[in-house]
């Protein structure tokens, strides 16, 4: 494909905000649908992207991409990176995406290499994120969105090329505590737990007041899809590569809108039940974060694993990482961050 200038690029991302308004049914199908409009435009340009994971990323990857509507009627995207024809699958390896993210942007580079390793990856958009079905950026019920991956993933595992392979979750951000809580819920279910910079504790000093959190509580019931939080654009605190940074700006169905009331009240409910929980954390487990990271505190990565009961478990730490160590730091640290995650599931396979 010939090269792809700025301006253009600019003019096919940029319709970023494609939330539904406030209200049911038809207004959500149709954020759903545009979505998928801007993805779809957006697609061929993905691999002109100036970044590691698009340039590098490994041919041969057998890719499937799906929508299926679960028990519950939500209509859920999903996809799939197979090794490559002829390559023997060692395990399955399933992704639970970030707070406002999608699993087809940067970790579609993160998982054709891990794929290419020899792994079966999948990886879902949650109902109100990406291309899933649902008012955009929208949880109302941390435990409710945590069912849907756990029906998901119950399907795929079904599926005869990962049927009696070792099964294992992967979580980023906000996604090691959906991670951490399907893990909870279905303890002997999985082979191991990997974690980058995981959101599973909120640190004491941000913790607002228990009257505050119960004002909150109440609030958000009144009025749950609401934006009443000051927005605050933290890519700069994400990424330690500036190039990288503005990569990210091109991903079209990112939620990057004030957080909704009750999403925020449901991060502050899950992030409490899974602290109470720590000590119930038996699988074999794999922690990532970076030394720096301004997001999501490495400090509470170290109580996670010292609190964590397996005797399997193993902490890295990044010197001078930030939040997005897969994907916004230096070309060499996100190679040795995924090599990392690829020699500890061939450790446990």
């Amino acid at each position: 494909m010939a090269a792809i200038s700025q301006p253009q690029l600019h003019a096919v991302a940029a319709p970023r905000r494609v939330a539904a308004r406030p209200g049911k049914g038809k207004g959500r199908v149709a954020a759903a649908g545009g979505a998928r409009r801007v993805r779809g435009a957006f697609a061929p340009v993905l691999p002109t992207l100036d970044h590691c994971l698009f340039k590098m990323a490994p041919n041969g990857i057998q890719m499937e991409e799906n929508f299926e509507t679960n028990s519950k009627g939500v209509e859920i995207f999903w996809k799939s990176w197979l090794p490559r024809e002829g390559t023997a699958t060692k395990a399955a390896l399933f992704f639970c995406h970030g707070y406002g993210d999608t699993c087809t942007f940067f970790f579609e580079g993160i998982a054709k290499r891990i794929a290419a390793a020899g792994y079966a990856v999948y990886a879902m958009d949650y109902p109100c994120f990406g291309l899933s079905y649902g008012l955009h950026g929208y949880i109302a019920s941390f435990d409710g969105m945590v069912d849907h991956v756990i029906e998901q993933y119950s399907r795929i595992k079904g599926r005869k090329e990962v049927r009696g392979l070792p099964h294992f979750l992967l979580g980023q951000s906000m996604g090691g505590a959906v991670a951490l809580k399907v893990h909870l819920k279905q303890p002997k279910e999985w082979d191991g737990v990997l974690l980058v910079a995981p959101m599973c504790k909120i640190a004491e000093d941000v913790t607002p007041p228990a009257p505050v959190l119960k004002a909150l509580s109440i609030l958000s019931c009144l009025l749950p899809e609401a934006k009443l939080f000051p927005q605050k654009d933290i890519g700069d605190l994400a990424f330690r590569d500036p190039s990288k940074r503005k990569v990210a700006e091109y991903n079209a169905i990112s939620y990057t809108q004030q957080m909704r009331l009750r999403t925020a009240v449901e991060l502050l409910k899950a992030t409490k039940d899974i602290e109470s929980q720590l000590e119930k954390i038996c699988s074999p487990l794999l922690i990532l974060h970076g030394a720096s990271d301004m997001v999501t505190d490495p400090h509470v990565s170290e109580f996670l694993y010292q609190k964590a009961s397996t005797k399997d478990k193993t902490l890295k730490l990044y010197e001078d990482g930030y939040h997005c160590i897969l994907e916004g730091e230096p070309d060499d640290r996100i190679s040795t961050a995924i090599n990392d995650i690829i020699s500890w599931l061939d450790s446990h396979c």
